[in-house]
């Protein structure tokens, strides 16, 4: 259920009780895992809604949607894609372990919790199959390469008071070391963002190679009379997690447009290929990009 669009405990007024404590401290501490993960992933669901408001594309979405041309995955009916970035295998077996798991191969794919490349190999016009573990702790979800993906940490005790917590952005590069993705923000209470543009889309992108970008973000405000989608303030990003760096540059500058270039403090893990870059001083409703410095 916390990789589904709707997620919520249901029971009759007559049945059990079920609230998460009534089942034991080991199954409460899974169920708060999955919660938290649930939340952390807010602005994602967010704005994977507002794209199916769009273009019409579920939130939800079969495998053959997003890879049509794969025979392979027609019939497949035990796994799914939130948007396009995240793979989701549900364990539905008591007892399970370990899971197969179908990967489309014209894509490359990170697990969410290690944040470590899935190494397959194949053709890439077609999909192949690993067994992973999937015991009672672990959810299978894998994040494709190629795409950037918001979330929020701090744990909070609803939706209602994370509206102005930071960003954590999760990149995950490509084969051809690029990335995309997008974020949509209003004041997710009231309609303003139809009455009166009052919304902000940011547009990051990820280009290692030859761009030589680390990050860039392309700010769409609705209107000339939003309010909320110009308080930068609240709307800061506060971690960048960069997977499948394959190299550690020697130095990454910050560049808004007006201003001198800043040097900008990161770490790198060589074995992992995960760099991460804290308090960048940005906001994702701000104009801004990162040069990698070679």
């Amino acid at each position: 259920g916390a990789y589904q669009p709707f997620f919520r405990g249901h029971a009759h007024h007559d049945a059990k009780r079920r609230e998460p404590w009534m089942f034991g401290d080991d199954t409460m501490a899974r169920l708060r895992r999955a919660a938290m993960a649930r939340y952390a992933l807010l602005p994602f669901w967010y704005t994977v809604f507002w794209q199916a408001g769009v273009t019409g594309m579920p939130v939800m979405r079969t495998m053959w949607m997003q890879y049509p041309d794969d025979p392979s995955l027609f019939s497949i009916d035990d796994q799914y894609l939130i948007g396009s970035d995240l793979l989701v295998k549900p364990v539905t077996s008591p007892g399970a372990t370990a899971s197969e798991v179908l990967f489309p191969l014209s894509d490359i794919w990170y697990d969410v919790d290690t944040m470590q490349r899935i190494e397959i190999s194949g053709n890439t016009n077609s999909a192949a199959s690993m067994i992973v573990d999937s015991d009672i702790d672990k959810i299978p979800v894998y994040q494709r390469g190629g795409s950037i993906i918001p979330r929020k940490l701090r744990l909070r005790r609803s939706s209602r008071l994370m509206v102005n917590d930071p960003y954590t952005l999760y990149v995950a590069l490509d084969n051809n070391m690029m990335a995309e993705g997008s974020l949509y923000m209003d004041d997710e209470t009231t309609f303003d963002h139809q009455k009166l543009g009052d919304y902000g889309i940011a547009k990051f992108s990820s280009d290692w190679s030859s761009a030589s970008v680390a990050m860039s973000n392309s700010v769409d405000i609705g209107s000339d009379e939003a309010v909320h989608a110009k308080r930068i303030d609240n709307r800061i990003v506060e971690r960048i997690i960069f997977m499948g760096v394959s190299n550690e540059p020697r130095g990454i500058e910050l560049i808004f447009p007006g201003k001198p270039n800043a040097s900008m403090e990161f770490q790198y893990d060589p074995f992992s290929k995960i760099l991460v870059i804290r308090k960048p001083g940005v906001s994702a409703l701000e104009n801004w990009s990162m040069k990698l410095v070679h």
